[in-house]
């Protein structure tokens, strides 16, 4: 999962949502250096990751990709997960992806004392570009995706991963709707038990 999801997998808990969105940000034993709240964020981050990675309809995902990408597909498969989610009207009906976006940018802003400076830069021009809610354009994907590779060591050309998620939406977005309330509901019940 991708930004938008980890936000909304944070269940409007400020410092879940903190350690939540940084966590790509703290290396090993980082983590014990932050309050132990948004710790809880962090381990969430990770158990959603690696539930994300071991699902058996994230594996059929990436296959769409690995031919091309190999390694690479997952972080392909996260990113597209969030344009789904973004436009998925059960969990944002209406306008309301606009404002919830804009939620999650004042209440990181909020705890600024507690980002990395890395995240703190990168969060400027999130919420300049409004990632989280331009997951939901084609435009935005190809953006993120283009962003993906221009950071990768051994890819350098997005082309045929927006042409793959172009040519193979439908099966995509099955995908998501297969393994979203299951994340969903791992996500839930991981929370209860760190705020337990």
């Amino acid at each position: 999962m991708n930004y938008l999801a980890h936000a909304y997998l944070s269940y409007n808990e400020p410092h879940i949502l903190v350690g939540n969105m940084i966590s790509d940000f703290v290396k090993g034993k980082q983590k014990f250096g932050y309050p132990v709240s948004i710790q809880k964020g962090i381990e969430l981050h990770r158990a959603i990751d690696a539930f994300t990675d071991a699902h058996p309809v994230t594996a059929q995902a990436k296959e769409i990709f690995r031919p091309y990408y190999r390694l690479y597909s997952a972080p392909f498969i996260d990113i597209l997960y969030d344009h789904f989610l973004a436009n998925d009207v059960s969990v944002f009906p209406g306008g309301s992806l606009l404002s919830y976006t804009n939620s999650v940018y004042q209440t990181l802003e909020k705890h600024t004392v507690h980002l990395p400076q890395r995240f703190v830069g990168m969060l400027t021009y999130m919420k300049t570009e409004n990632w989280l809610y331009n997951y939901r354009t084609r435009e935005g994907i190809q953006k993120s995706l283009h962003g993906l590779v221009r950071r990768a060591a051994f890819i350098s050309d997005s082309t045929k991963a927006i042409e793959l998620f172009n040519e193979n939406y439908d099966e995509l977005e099955d995908c998501y709707r297969a393994f979203f309330p299951d994340v969903n509901q791992m996500a839930k019940q991981k929370l209860a038990e760190l705020l337990a």
